[in-house]
């Protein structure tokens, strides 16, 4: 597993961003920079320990992504992600070797306000495979942020 760090700083208050980032239909905006025309988004709520699905139809249509839960959330200050498996075929997965790689992967969000700007710090968790797309999407997924947040 690699650990991970992005920042970005943005021109509103933590509040702002913290509800741009995580409202279902920003959200499905910032984050199809991972997966194009994807529809990427999330079934669940950002609750303490909820049970979050990361998902998208795959080349078949049948949903696939990662399987969560909500670990921690301090309302516009942090909220840790814990995959606990994958979703495959429009199935949960906790138990394949595949799945297995992504158990107990953290993904967090730290929001840092001061003088009106936030600074928004990821920091997560990844597997060899996903490395380098990480390193070259989260910078643009950042950026697609910061540009709805600041609209």
């Amino acid at each position: 597993m690699h650990k991970l760090h992005f920042s970005i700083v943005i021109n509103k208050q933590k509040e702002h961003v913290w509800n741009t980032m995580l409202d279902i239909d920003t959200y499905r905006l910032w984050v199809d920079v991972f997966a194009p025309g994807a529809d990427s988004h999330y079934v669940g709520d950002w609750s303490k320990g909820s049970k979050m699905l990361f998902i998208a139809p795959d080349e078949k249509g049948k949903m696939s992504g990662m399987l969560s839960r909500i670990r921690e959330k301090l309302p516009y200050q942090y909220i840790s992600i814990e995959h606990i498996g994958i979703v495959q075929d429009g199935k949960e997965d906790t138990s394949s070797k595949e799945a297995k790689k992504w158990v107990g992967a953290l993904e967090n969000y730290t929001f840092k306000e001061t003088d009106g700007t936030t600074e928004v710090l990821v920091d997560m968790d990844t597997e060899d495979d996903y490395k380098e797309m990480f390193q070259e999407t989260w910078p643009k997924a950042l950026l697609k942020l910061k540009e709805l947040a600041e609209r």
